[in-house]
């Protein structure tokens, strides 16, 4: 074990500040529901954004993507699309502002502005995107948990530890162990502090995090100045053919067999299908977890457009400064690590562990630990909140006890903070590894959700009926999927896109549209484009002056720059550590010229 007494002295410090905020905000989130879950919306957009990057900024994801950029180099910025990250821009752009403008406080309180509160299918619409929201932050949870006890075995070996303790705990369930013991610190002050306790939390992490990736970032340049890269051809370029073409049998043999059980040799394939999925994924709007949560919160839909913009600039560059560096410092020294697991197969998931336990000096090695610890903690509370504010206003306060005084409120968000954890925790023990669940996340259970949430925003017909079907049948089918057919998720998205479009469009020629005056205010008030005509026209014979929306070609056109600026935000960091100095220059020209374009077709012309 590396840790120094400096190292543990951090991370105490760390964990004793994060249980102090949850006590001092205790207070002010018991004021009442909204407090509780959103901030009051009164915190600022900039805090809003740092804490929602702080939450995308997790160990599990961090793990995955040092492995990615370890055996697949400067190609791994793409994989990342899987989520897709770029749905950030086209929140950005357009969607943060439409969800904003519904003044709702969960993504199932935002359907009755959509589709009202009476009529076939209301009550199912409402159901299902609860019971989505339920599977996806659970599933988020058991990642986070997963990662979290691989991450912390390699730092505390269990022979120091399992003398103290008073039970046996079989090897293969250690990092679980780990995990349980840290979820309770994520758990006592999200609970006791609710959304304010969050962002706090999540800024002391950033500031940390931002340290450590800096910190990183140095020695790996460091380390380079005096070595060289022992990598395969193609590993330093982000461009790419059909095939990967990438041989690692002279340098790290096993790196070949992760491409192969990834699924990723046809690359082109691959990419294509990420970005297929990932346009109609984006265009859905946010998933039902801390990600709308954060948007929900804001002060305006201004402001939403602005916290959602904000997380990409302060997300990327830190984060990839924190992969490269890592990866770099792995490859120069891949022969010193120990990348067996318990099952002695090699886990490149164990690099990110392995290379800070062995290669950071003591302090540089206590921060990192500590803002990796708080990355799970922001992600977990961030996670957590959600789920509370679907159980608790959804179904709580919907459906058991409407009239609920706010002390007892507030107790409800305790007690259903404890039972989600148990559950996430239970799930956590059902997972193999990191990557399995999160590509059964991204590219089975979300590709269930992408038909019936794009038709809502953009097809007036659209009606809750086809929206409960097409989730039905899309998120039924995606939780069948593992067990009735093999390989990359990715490949089940079109099947489950097209079955989740028969049903949005059965079940929406099923039944009745949905009210005229829910349509005109949902219209009126949101302003989305789309299929909106026969909609726009009765708004108009009301209100003359009723503007409609023609920013579809703008929009899109900020979306594609803005995926072209983000690019550059996340291989700035990889170029600038490896040396690649005239790549560089041309990515920071990229930049300057899309931030000067969207300052005049973007931020000049943001409204609420």
């Amino acid at each position: 074990m590396n840790l120094q007494l400096i190292d543990i002295a951090i991370l105490v410090v760390y964990l004793i500040t994060m249980v102090m905020i949850g006590f001092y905000m205790k207070n002010k989130a018991k004021q009442d529901k909204e407090s509780y879950l959103m901030g009051g919306k009164k915190l600022p957009w900039y805090m809003l954004g740092l804490s929602d990057a702080s939450d995308m900024f997790d160990i599990s994801g961090t793990m995955w993507m040092v492995s990615l950029c370890f055996v697949y180099g400067f190609k791994s910025i793409w994989i990342p699309w899987l989520w897709p990250v770029f749905n950030q821009v086209f929140m950005m752009m357009f969607l943060s502002k439409w969800l904003r403008r519904s003044n709702a406080t969960t993504g199932a309180e935002w359907l009755k502005t959509r589709f009202g509160i009476t009529g076939k299918g209301v009550t199912g619409s409402h159901a299902i995107v609860i019971a989505f929201a339920l599977i996806s932050c659970l599933g988020f949870l058991a990642y986070g948990f997963v990662g979290l006890g691989k991450f912390i075995e390699i730092f505390i070996p269990w022979e120091y530890v399992q003398h103290y303790i008073p039970f046996t705990v079989p090897a293969k369930y250690v990092p679980h162990f780990y995990g349980i013991v840290f979820t309770l610190f994520a758990m006592f002050y999200s609970i006791l502090g609710g959304m304010h306790s969050i962002v706090l939390g999540d800024a002391i992490k950033y500031a940390i995090m931002t340290l450590a990736c800096i910190a990183i970032g140095v020695i790996a340049i460091i380390h380079l100045q005096t070595q060289t890269l022992n990598v395969p051809t193609g590993w330093n370029t982000p461009f790419f053919s059909w095939k990967l073409d990438m041989d690692w049998s002279a340098i790290a043999a096993d790196a070949n067999k992760k491409i192969e059980e990834d699924g990723f040799s046809l690359f082109g394939a691959f990419f294509m299908m990420m970005l297929l999925k990932g346009v109609f994924a984006s265009l859905a709007g946010p998933a039902p977890n801390y990600d709308m949560q954060k948007i929900l919160s804001t002060r305006s839909p201004k402001e939403a457009s602005k916290m959602t913009g904000f997380v990409s600039i302060v997300l990327l560059p830190i984060r990839y400064s924190m992969v490269t560096g890592l990866t770099v410092l792995a490859l120069l020294y891949y022969n010193q690590l120990y990348l067996k697991g318990p099952d002695g197969v090699t886990d490149f998931e164990r690099i990110l562990p392995a290379t800070i336990n062995n290669f950071l000096p003591v302090g540089v090695l206590g921060l990192v630990l500590t803002g990796l610890l708080g990355a799970f903690m922001g992600t977990f509370s961030g996670t957590l909140n959600a789920a509370q504010a679907y159980i608790v206003n959804d179904i709580y306060l919907k459906y058991i006890n409407p009239a609920a005084a706010t002390k007892k409120i507030i107790y409800m968000n305790y007690i259903v903070g404890v039972v989600v954890v148990a559950a996430g925790i239970g799930f956590g023990f059902l997972t193999k590894d990191v990557n399995n669940i999160l590509q059964w996340i991204v590219g089975g259970l979300y590709g269930g959700y992408v038909a019936a949430n794009c038709l809502k925003w953009y097809w007036w017909r659209f009606n809750a009926n086809g929206f409960f079907w097409g989730m039905f049948v899309g998120v039924g089918a995606a939780l069948l999927m593992p067990y009735v057919t093999t390989g990359l998720p990715l490949f089940w998205w079109p099947a489950l896109f097209l079955l989740s479009l028969a049903g949005c469009l059965i079940g929406t020629y099923t039944a009745p549209a949905t009210d005229i005056n829910v349509l005109k205010s949902f219209y009126g008030t949101v302003k989305p484009w789309g299929f909106w005509q026969p909609i726009h026209q009765l708004v108009v014979a009301e209100n003359p002056s009723f503007q409609q929306n023609k920013n579809f070609k703008l929009d899109m056109f900020n979306v594609a720059i803005g995926i072209v600026a983000q690019l550059c935000l996340t291989i700035f960091p990889m170029y600038l550590i490896t040396g690649m100095y005239v790549p560089l220059l041309v990515t920071i020209a990229i930049l300057v010229v899309i931030v000067t374009i969207l300052k005049r077709t973007w931020w000049n012309r943001l409204e609420d």
